[in-house]
């Protein structure tokens, strides 16, 4: 990946979610993205991938409406698996739908930007997400 930046290239943040028939759980993602917009100078979306709107390529479309040069996307997941791996690049525009992907190989909404798209890695074992997760159990504690 190229990490010199162009100063004169606009930037778009992707968030990208499973999505649930649980509003709760596609809640999380909506406040993870409010809160990382508070501190971005980057116009920031969500998308998708499976149930909740907008799906991925209706986010891609928005920051393209922007007038962004190039989306970084970011899987909000723990670890990789087959969405990450497969699903969500087949959406992104970056790789080719799995044999048995069933509903997630479908026909989705054309793409409308022609810039460049870097997808990052999952959250991973970050030390960070220890911290949350000792709060987590220390507040249990009571």
């Amino acid at each position: 990946m190229n990490t010199e930046s162009n100063s004169n290239e606009k930037i778009g943040i992707l968030l990208i979610g499973h999505g649930s028939s649980l509003s709760q759980s596609n809640d999380v993602i909506y406040k993870l993205s409010a809160m990382y917009k508070e501190t971005s100078p980057y116009p920031v979306e969500v998308g998708f991938m499976n149930i909740e709107k907008p799906s991925i390529p209706t986010a891609l479309n928005t920051l393209a409406g922007k007038g962004v040069d190039r989306i970084i996307a970011a899987p909000i997941f723990l670890a990789h698996g087959l969405h990450t791996k497969e699903d969500i690049p087949y959406m992104l525009g970056l790789g080719e739908a799995r044999k048995d992907a069933g509903y997630y190989n479908q026909e989705q909404e054309p793409i409308e930007f022609d810039g460049e798209i870097v997808y990052i890695e999952p959250m991973g074992a970050d030390p960070r997400i220890v911290d949350v997760i000792k709060k987590k159990v220390e507040e249990s504690l009571g």
